[in-house]
């Protein structure tokens, strides 16, 4: 028999309380402290003790915390858990400049700790599909990633614009599903409310084997749509991550009668298939891959070394945007297959 881990929860924001109740049911795992200064007035800490110090709750001796309070807290509360010996799952985007992303990575590492970054996407069902197909080659070679994440504004955000809130799922899952490293980022920001950030972003780049991403996020329609479409030399999968639904378009292998259109040489429409997906909650698995890390189990989650890798392209998105320049990239090995 397992022995029952505790853990911790850091905030309880609009992240922090979903948390809450899937750790509060989560098998293997008792839920012992929440770390709010704000209190628990709505009752979402699942009847655990609501603390108002991370020194509280590391007194409380638990085994792993969960950090979901905003992202400029997330260097200086990930590092006293690291001192203190405790595992860690940060929620994304990992923090809020390259150079603490830095001093996380470095500070689990050095002890051996298991740490990760909650990067939603990575546990959703129409993607986990489609990363498998494409580990298992069938798309043939792959030409492009374009994603859309657009939506209207999200009242609980105010520390950082839509690049390090919601680019950063783009950057992340692009990587993670292709296997690849960014090599080059070029991009446009807009800023429209009035906030200090920007709210809309259009990015091109190019991955380490050359394949081409497109990204185009905002804050400001009213049209909600979380879309990624892969293309390949066989088809293409678009991914609604809204749904979880994948559906895969394939090239035709029929020949036309028509000469106009024999002569081009290109792809022409074919079947579409809709894949039938179990659909488990996003977060249920992200919780369990980790408790299962925690225990020296393989589990695939994203490392600290992936979520500072899209802390730096993120940073490069923004510094393109402010230099009207394509940021080149230092790539590494593809850093994201692998568990």
């Amino acid at each position: 028999m397992t022995a029952v881990l505790r853990a911790g929860l850091i905030g309880l924001g609009s992240m922090g309380r979903n948390h809450a109740r899937v750790l509060a049911g989560l098998e293997g795992v008792t839920l012992v402290g929440v770390v709010d200064p704000m209190g628990d007035k709505n009752g979402w800490a699942q009847g655990a003790p609501v603390l108002s110090t991370v020194e509280e709750l590391i007194a409380l001796g638990v085994d792993y915390a969960v950090v979901a309070c905003p992202t400029a807290l997330h260097e200086e509360v990930g590092l006293q858990l690291a001192d203190a010996g405790v595992c860690a799952l940060i929620e994304k985007p990992l923090a809020d400049t390259v150079e603490g992303a830095r001093r996380l990575v470095e500070a689990f590492e050095s002890r051996g700790l298991v740490a990760g970054v909650g990067h939603i996407e990575r546990c959703n069902p129409a993607l986990r599909s489609l990363r498998s197909r494409l580990e298992a080659g069938e798309l043939g070679d792959v030409f492009q990633v374009v994603t859309r994440r657009q939506g209207p504004f999200p009242h609980r955000i105010a520390d950082v614009g839509v690049v390090k809130d919601l680019a950063t799922h783009d950057i992340d899952l692009t990587g993670w599903v292709t296997g690849r490293t960014y090599r080059s980022i070029a991009a446009h920001t807009v800023s429209k409310s009035g906030r200090p950030h920007e709210d809309m972003v259009s990015a091109v780049g190019q991955l380490s084997d050359g394949t081409m991403v497109n990204h185009l996020v905002n804050w400001l329609s009213p049209l909600k749509e979380r879309f990624t479409s892969v293309t390949g030399e066989r088809g293409c999968y678009i991914a609604d991550t809204l749904t979880a639904d994948l559906t895969f378009h394939s090239n035709a292998a029929v020949t036309t009668e028509w000469e106009a259109l024999r002569a081009f040489r290109g792809v022409s429409e074919g079947d579409m298939i809709r894949y039938a997906i179990p659909k488990r909650e996003p977060l249920l698995v992200e919780h369990e891959l980790f408790r299962d890390a925690v225990r020296g189990e393989s589990a695939d989650i994203c490392t600290l070394r992936q979520g500072l890798r899209t802390v730096e392209v993120a940073a490069s998105v923004l510094e393109s945007a402010r230099s009207g320049r394509t940021i080149v990239l230092e790539t590494g090995e593809p850093a994201h297959h692998g568990g």
